[in-house]
């Protein structure tokens, strides 16, 4: 590493944990002056999609939550051993959540519930011999091989069926026609699941939800080193020049400040990362008494940058094989404020879970394949001891529901309300309920849109091939092994871009963890797969 930082400016598109991280990494390990990193962020709030907000008299919510990972994760524990947290300067946030997970622990004793509030076997995977060779024959097929073509394309309707499919799918939110290539990834990068994803065991949850857990730390380090986040301010496309020896660079960033056109230029001595498209963009809220509505082709800042800069050079990325076909990305969450504990208490007494676990449970048969957690209390930021929350989420909602006969889409949140009760043989307690819950869903058009089918060229390299100082940051850049949707791969990413821009050789990126490289994991989930 040279002195270059110290006269270096680093412009960060987007606000989200990619960027977040780049910013830290440029921090910690680059050299960089926190007083010369610009974090450009069209929204009031950073956090991209690991959100949470609200109070008690209006409702909490979260759009959703996202699955940490004791041995995958090994890029986000390494950002967070060195953030401490806002209650105790002296203890890092990496171990607020192992401290936390010692003392909570994630078992599921009710992971799939069946009609008339049957807790099924998980355990019985339910795979049949023709099932694991369709695996098999996934895991072996080169990703070159596999191209474009969707999961229903690799398996037959007996797998579908399967209680298997019902919990991987639900833990990660698969679609059958999602990405192949993407499936496998998470078969390779998170094997050492297959044993214990019937009590989910493995899933690692922050004390609070992962806002107030994650990004507020994160970015009250990053303003106490100086570093500006300067919020209202979408990037509305780049320029760049290519050397006659191939060298590209961004020379300027287009802005838009509160309506106002603006500019950054850079010099050979800027970097610039730039967050391309988001799974959370035109996100719609509802309400008791409002269903949330389906935004259409509206295409928020981080997407319409994205196509803009992808017309311009072959290797920047196809945004159109991910945001063009929104009924195959969009589902629907929820969340729950209780004002008294009935609901909680009747839920732990239908699935045995204990208080604070934090255990999904899946309701196998419901149309709109719904599954729900109830955190760990308390779950926001000064939540009062006697409220509670539930997520949930729904992963057909175009389904007409079970209790309420409406789609998921078109249903308030009071009538998701009532197809909860209904699923859990509690519509006897719905009045009591509903008079002290408040609900509120949200759609999310592009919430799985990283999944959709691709070819390989159709996400650009977190560096790409001849970048002197630029890189992609988010969910649709390419990491080789990695898997999108979750926060791992936003952290290495940044990683990867701020290590390699400023050539810091010396430091090392952690490993992909494989599990099948470990023997006796190996053996594991072999006798899991084969059960």
């Amino acid at each position: 590493m040279t002195d270059a930082p110290q006269q270096s400016h680093a412009y960060l598109v987007g606000g989200g944990i990619a960027t977040l991280a780049a910013a830290a990494f440029l921090i910690r390990d680059g050299g960089f002056p926190g007083e010369h990193i610009h974090i450009l962020e069209e929204l009031p709030v950073v956090g991209g999609s690991m959100d949470g907000s609200g109070d008690q008299p209006a409702g909490y919510v979260s759009r959703g939550g996202r699955m940490l990972e004791e041995e995958a994760y090994v890029c986000l524990w390494n950002l967070l051993e060195t953030i401490p947290t806002l209650t105790d300067d002296t203890i890092s946030v990496r171990d607020e959540i192992r401290e936390f997970n010692t003392k909570w622990p994630t078992d599921a004793k009710a992971r799939l519930i069946g009609n008339g509030t049957t807790i099924l076997d998980a355990a019985d995977y339910g795979l049949d011999a023709r099932d694991r060779l369709e695996l098999t024959r996934l895991l072996v097929l080169p990703e070159a091989v596999i191209g474009a073509r969707r999961i229903e394309d690799f398996f037959s309707p007996h797998f579908f069926e399967t209680n298997f499919w019902a919990m991987w799918r639900t833990t990660f939110a698969f679609q059958n026609w999602h990405s192949a290539i993407e499936l496998k990834r998470y078969f390779l990068r998170f094997m050492q699941e297959f044993p214990r994803m019937h009590t989910l065991s493995g899933v690692r949850r922050t004390r609070l939800n992962q806002y107030d857990s994650i990004i507020r730390p994160v970015r009250t380090w990053l303003e106490a080193r100086g570093v500006l986040f300067e919020h209202g301010v979408r990037v509305t496309d780049v320029d760049f020049t290519t050397e006659d020896d191939g060298t590209r660079r961004v020379r300027r960033l287009h802005l838009d400040r509160a309506g106002q056109s603006d500019a950054y230029e850079l010099t050979d001595a800027d970097y610039a990362f730039i967050t391309l498209g988001s799974m959370t963009a035109d996100a719609a809220y509802g309400d008791d008494a409002t269903a949330p509505e389906l935004v259409r082709g509206k295409r928020d800042g981080s997407w319409r940058l994205w196509e803009t800069i992808a017309a311009k050079a072959d290797d920047f990325g196809r945004p159109g094989a991910f945001n063009g076909n929104v009924d195959e990305a969009k589902w629907e969450s929820f969340t729950l404020t209780m004002r008294s504990p009935l609901l909680l208490h009747r839920i732990e007494e239908l699935s045995g879970n204990l208080p604070g676990t934090g255990a999904l449970m899946t309701f196998k048969d419901s149309n709109w394949l719904m599954s729900i957690v109830v955190p760990h209390a308390p779950h926001f930021d000064g939540q009062p001891e006697d409220v509670y929350t539930l997520w949930g989420y729904g992963l057909f909602v175009d389904r007409e529901g079970d209790f309420t006969g409406k789609t998921m889409a078109e249903a308030t949140g009071r009538e998701i309300l009532t197809e909860l009760l209904g699923h859990l043989g509690l519509s006897d307690i719905e009045e009591q309920v509903a008079a002290t819950t408040t609900v509120i869903p949200v759609m999310m058009p592009y919430i799985t849109s990283q999944f959709a089918p691709r070819t390989l060229h159709d996400r650009p390299l977190v560096v790409p091939q001849g970048s002197a100082n630029f890189a992609f940051l988010g969910q649709f850049t390419e990491i080789p092994e990695d898997v999108v949707f979750t926060v791992e791969y936003s952290v290495r990413g940044a990683m990867h871009a701020v290590y390699s821009l400023l050539g810091l050789d010396d430091h090392e990126i952690p490993g992909i963890y494989h599990a099948l490289a470990d023997p006796k994991t190996a053996l594991t989930v072999l006798k899991a797969a084969l059960a």
